[in-house]
This record gives structure tokens, sequence and C-alpha cells, in this order.
């Protein structure tokens, strides 16, 4: 049994009220920040003045990694607005009323979920041109195609569900509301509903969009020459593991960074009536 006080208070609470106050938590917080960040500066720093070749690291900046850069950010725009279209169908379906398009698109999500995207993008690279006769497959160069569907069926799934989501935060008195002004069932998703939903699933879109650029370095495994793959390469003939990895990450950040920014203000832009 806890010791009491003649004024009632237990030795916990004494405990608490000393040890575990804001500014006690916070001081706490600051300093353990402050110490990851001292670490891992010294890691980052030790590496790149102790391992990294710059002369290397100019070297080999053109033309692989800009030209890997470039085939990344190409794949990572056409996968985002693909898989940002066909998740808002998906969400959609998951939210029908209708039995057969709810069953649907909660069995496309399943799979896709519950799959992992590296077997996705083997099924698709090596599965499809199988039903081809071999060398007749039309496609040439199917390592981009397989790429960008591959990536575009995965995250539709994810996108899917922050709608599904952000649809089903919107309070259902919208729906009603815009119905009783004589709005149909399309009309009134699309002028009422879906804004509101929008707002809501931002955030988790945003952050699948991320997950979809650090997702592309799995398409080294079918072919595609991008930053993984441009990274094997030099590591290969230079047995130099340091300078191309430091140059795959500024690469990563080059795009992970900037469109985190723009996240936020898209969710800035649509915080409505807030301070922001």
């Amino acid at each position: 049994m806890a010791e009491s006080y003649s004024d009632g208070r237990t030795a916990d609470d004494e405990f608490q009220e000393q040890f575990l106050n804001d500014k006690t938590l916070k001081f706490a917080g600051a300093a353990v920040a402050t110490l990851f960040t001292l670490v891992v500066g010294l890691f980052i720093g030790a590496i790149i003045f102790t391992q990294v070749d710059f002369g290397l690291f100019v070297e080999i900046i053109y033309p692989q990694f800009v030209n890997a850069y470039l085939l990344v950010l190409g794949i990572f725009l056409a996968g985002s607005v693909l898989s940002i279209i066909a998740g808002i169908f998906v969400g959609l379906g998951r939210v029908s009323k209708t039995r057969v398009t709810n069953t649907v698109a909660s069995g496309y999500v399943e799979f896709f979920r519950g799959t992992p995207l590296l077997f996705q993008l083997i099924v698709i690279f090596f599965g499809i041109p199988a039903f081809w006769p071999p060398g007749e497959f039309p496609i040439q160069n199917w390592a981009i195609p397989a790429a960008i569907i591959g990536l575009t069926l995965n995250h539709a799934a994810y996108v899917g569900e922050a709608v599904r989501g952000g649809i089903n935060a919107v309070p259902e008195g919208q729906m009603e509301a815009a119905r009783s002004l004589g709005m149909s069932y399309v009309q009134s998703m699309r002028e009422v509903v879906l804004p509101q939903a929008w707002r809501n699933a931002l955030a988790a879109i945003g952050n699948d969009q991320v997950i979809l650029v650090k997702d592309t370095s799995l398409l080294t495994v079918i072919a595609v020459p991008e930053l993984i793959s441009a990274f094997r390469q030099i590591n290969s003939a230079t047995f130099d593991p340091w300078t191309p990895i430091l140059l795959v990450a500024i690469a990563y950040l080059g795009i992970t960074l900037p469109l985190g920014k723009v996240v936020r203000y898209l969710e800035a832009r649509s915080d409505w009536g807030g301070d922001r």
C-alpha cells in the first residue's frame, strides 16, 4: 500500500509532481532529441570525411545518377497520378452500397495490401509476357511499363482506403442535406462529400506517395535502371559502397523532401476555417 502524507497525497503523487511534470518531461525530450541528433550527425560526418571519395562522387553524378534520378522521378510522377485516380474509384467502391461493387473493391484492397509489392512486380514483369510465345511479346522495354503498372495497382489500394476513411469521416448529414436539395447521389458525392473527404484523407495520401518514391528501390529486381541499380553497378566496379550510397540518399531526399512540403502546403490550403 502506498505511503500517505498528512495532506492525503501518496508517495506516487509526490513522485509524479517532482519528476513527471511538464517542465521535466520537456527537458528530457529536448535532451534525447539533442543526443540523437548529435550521434547521427557525428556518424554521417565520419562517413563523409573518411569513407566518401569526392573525386568519384563528381565522376559518377553524370550520367549514371542523373539518368537514374530522372527515371525514378518520371516513374514516381506517373505512378502517383495513376494511383490517386484509381484510388479514388477504389475508395468509392469501398463505400458503395452495391454488394458486387463493394465486394470487388474490398477484394482488390485485400489482395494488393496483403501481398508484397515485390511479388506483384514479379508477377507483372515475368507473368504477363508468359501469355505470349517466347520472343513475341509486343512491348520491347517492358520493365518500365511493368514498374508503373505495379506501383499504380499497389498504391491505389492504399489511396482507396484513405479515401474510404475520408468519406466515412464526413457526417452523414452532409449527404442527406445535398440529396434534400435535389442533387443526385453522384452529384452529392462529387460536389459535397468528396471535397471534404479529400481534406480528411490528404495526410494519409501524401504519406503513401512518399512511400511510393521509396518503393521504386524495388524496381532493381525487374531490371529497371533506377538508383539502386546505379549503386550496385558502381559498387561492383569500384568496391566503394559509401560514395554511391551518399548519392542515392541525396537523390531520394531530393524527391521526398519537396514532396513533403507540397503535402503540407495542400493540407494548409484545405484547412477550411483553420488558423494556418
